[in-house]
């Protein structure tokens, strides 16, 4: 979730299908941006056996709750220090333009497979950039898993 000046809530929720141009912008839903400037981190992150399956995009809040988890890892495991070292190396800020689009990191980009069309996900205080293919592969996981999903609610 991201404010607007009024501290009205911005949530990312529905799914939008958007061309990214041959510069790699991509155009944020209206209804997801704020009226401030926007600083999102993009990372790359991974779905099930698939390393480097789409884009996590976290605006300022949720990135604070993950450097705090982070942070409060200890130092002295080295799994926590590859995690640590994993996130920073597929990770990368943007700012959302004039024009309401955010320019897509070109390294990670290509890892998750982003090319000339992107889906865009909301998940509520954060949303996702995919493949339009691996979206759909991702998409009959999530449908099989629906009706356990429903009953943590």
């Amino acid at each position: 979730m991201s404010g607007s000046e009024n501290n009205t809530p911005v949530y990312y929720n529905a799914l939008y299908r958007h061309g990214v141009d041959d510069k790699r912008r991509l155009q944020i839903p209206s209804k997801w941006r704020s009226t401030v400037e926007e600083v999102f981190t993009v990372i790359l992150w991974p779905n099930g056996a698939q390393r480097d399956a789409y884009l996590l995009v976290l605006p300022p809040e949720p990135m604070l709750a993950l450097i705090t988890k982070l942070k409060a890892m200890p130092y002295s495991d080295p799994t926590a220090d590859s995690l640590r070292r994993l996130l920073g190396k597929k990770s990368d800020q943007v700012t959302v333009d004039k024009s309401g689009r955010i320019c897509l990191p070109e390294s990670i980009t290509k890892a998750a497979g982003i090319e000339k069309e992107a889906v865009l996900v909301g998940s509520w205080d954060r949303f996702e950039i995919w493949n339009p293919e691996r979206y759909e592969q991702a998409s009959v996981v999530d449908d099989a898993l629906a009706a356990e999903a429903f009953k943590l609610i």
